[in-house]
């Protein structure tokens, strides 16, 4: 009975990697590296992406920064799966728009409160859920939650 479980978990698997999902995320823990009072660990996180079954993928997230100022970005990107495990690597470059006024310099090329950003992540999926380790930076690291579908 577990081996019967076990093979359609893994004929599952392989379907769900043959075509195109959506992935909604939200945050559920943040550490910044250099803790200072100021810094805001409970980001709000809500992201949306599409996943196209290539591996390519793009997508869009609003949260409150370190700061706690409304954030918003825009990014493509590839998704890298182990063919072994359930873990992958995703690697996601784009636009950040929402340091503002005294924090504008805390993010580098921010130009105009908008700044281009390379922002990897190692990741978990177990059927539809799926859980990520998101380096932002030198500053923080944020683990995310959500749900493919």
């Amino acid at each position: 009975m577990l081996v019967n479980a076990s093979a359609a978990m893994a004929h599952d698997e392989a379907q769900q990697q043959d075509r195109d999902f959506w992935y909604a995320q939200t945050s559920v823990y943040t550490r910044h590296f250099s803790p200072d009072p100021e810094h805001n660990n409970h980001q709000d996180l809500i992201g949306l992406e599409y996943h196209h079954r290539s591996n390519w993928l793009a997508g869009a997230a609003t949260f409150r920064n370190s700061f706690r100022q409304r954030s918003y970005y825009a990014y493509g990107g590839k998704r890298f799966d182990s063919e072994s495990y359930p873990l992958y690597l995703k690697l996601t470059g784009g636009l950040l728009e929402g340091y503002h006024g005294k924090y504008q310099d805390k993010i580098p090329l921010n130009r105009f409160g908008v700044a281009p950003v390379i922002i990897p992540s190692v990741g978990v999926h177990y059927g539809p859920m799926a859980s990520e380790l998101v380096w932002l930076g030198f500053n923080a690291a944020m683990v995310t939650t959500g749900l493919r579908f």
